[in-house]
């Protein structure tokens, strides 16, 4: 009698042989560098959109914080609709459509420089948008093709998305403040010019479930129920993995500034940024073969050295901390994806809306959990408490994870009997 690790059967054997190698086509071509164009106009503007609300249009902080938090839970949260719309109007046309929002949005802050409600419905047509087009985004990018592709085809996205978020700001820096009308103006064009040229697009095959065909896979290993549990629930490891990372996220600045130096943190969102677009397609295909358990594992333990890291202080920890973080979350992300991928009935569209979904819960919690734990941190006097307290989470989410699987599923070892 023998075990089998069916998480490995049913993901790591979907990527085999040498068709992830398969050259991108010219509609896979344009979609990455339309992503990195999307993002880099994205990102010239939405990180400096509390400056703008506040100082030019003089709208509160307690405000400011509120129209920010609503834009994000329907940027994100909104990614649940990705599915129904694109079910119905197809791929493509989602696409279109998010686009034209988010052109839309853009040409509103024009005028809405000058009006606070122009300039908040604008950044929710924007939102509007970006919560449309990223699930529809992936799906396309992936749709039609085999599963041994999708490593390098998501990898390849994650990588042009990073890029234009890395590049966005400082591009945008000369003209935020001094000419914002033209910023919005130029960017506006840019998602029109873009926009464009999706209407080019062949039609997509039809959205059919993972794995390429138009049968929905075994329910068994596709659904999480059957004789055999493909393991840890993707939804449930996408919030919680998101949850872990967005401490790094929101909290470096204020820890890392007051000990180093402005400059030295900007370098190091600089270098993080680029090994992220650099690793993410180097590792792809070593990822995709990594049981969804191992990449826990993998993923949570290098967040944990991170934030051990960086709680350790000085330039080094906190550069070899932010490189630790980068390593967990290209692991965590894509392998997450994957895996809803290659468990789901559902068509792509649909799976990528769930993740987006579970990425803002995720964002939420953290951003909840984080301030509160922050601000107690530095009342015992040491915000390195606060980095030791994030570690201990990381290295407990996993196994939190593990046992959840097997809480809900008590006899699974009997059914992986082979």
């Amino acid at each position: 009698m023998s075990r089998r690790r069916p998480d490995r059967a049913t993901e790591a054997g979907a990527f085999s042989g040498n068709t992830g190698r398969a050259p991108l086509t010219g509609p896979q071509r344009f979609l990455l560098a339309g992503s990195f164009l999307i993002t880099l106009g994205s990102f010239a503007v939405l990180p400096y959109m509390s400056v703008l609300l506040h100082q030019r249009l003089g709208l509160g902080l307690g405000t400011v914080g509120f129209v920010l938090a609503v834009a994000s839970l329907i940027q994100f949260a909104g990614g649940a609709v990705a599915g129904p719309v694109t079910g119905r109007i197809g791929l493509r046309r989602a696409m279109l459509l998010a686009l034209g929002l988010r052109t839309a949005g853009f040409a509103a802050f024009v005028p809405g420089l000058t009006s606070p409600v122009l300039a908040i419905g604008a950044l929710l047509l924007v939102s509007a948008g970006a919560a449309l087009y990223l699930p529809a985004n992936k799906a396309y990018l992936v749709n039609g093709g085999p599963a041994a592709r999708r490593p390098r085809l998501l990898a390849a996205s994650g990588s042009a998305f990073n890029a234009g978020m890395a590049l966005g700001p400082p591009a945008a820096a000369p003209l935020v403040m001094g000419s914002p009308g033209v910023l919005f103006s130029c960017v506006t064009v840019l998602f029109a010019l873009v926009g464009a040229g999706h209407a080019l697009l062949p039609p997509e095959a039809a959205d059919r479930p993972p794995g390429g065909s138009s049968a929905p896979p075994a329910v068994g290993v596709a659904r999480g129920c059957g004789p055999s549990r493909p393991g840890p629930s993707p939804f449930v490891a996408t919030v919680l993995s998101v949850y872990a990372f967005m401490f790094f996220q929101h909290y470096l600045a204020l820890y890392a500034v007051p000990r180093t130096s402005a400059a030295f943190y900007g370098a190091v969102l600089t270098g993080y940024a680029a090994l992220l677009v650099v690793a993410q397609p180097l590792l792809a295909e070593r990822i995709a073969v990594l049981s969804h358990t191992a990449a826990l594992r993998w993923g949570f333990g290098a967040m944990a050295a991170g934030m051990a890291a960086i709680g350790a202080g000085g330039r080094p920890g906190i550069a070899v901390g932010g490189a630790l973080l980068c390593l967990g979350e290209v692991v965590l992300f894509l392998k997450n994806d994957l895996a809803a991928l290659a468990r789901s009935a559902a068509p792509p569209a649909s799976v990528f809306g769930r993740q987006r979904l579970a990425a803002g819960i995720g964002a939420f919690a953290s951003g909840v959990v984080g301030g509160q734990l922050y601000a107690a941190a530095e009342s015992a006097g040491s915000a390195r408490v606060f980095w030791a307290a994030v570690c201990l989470q990381c290295l407990l989410l996993p196994v939190f994870l593990l046992r959840r699987r097997t809480a809900r599923d008590p006899g699974g070892s009997r059914a992986e009997t082979a």
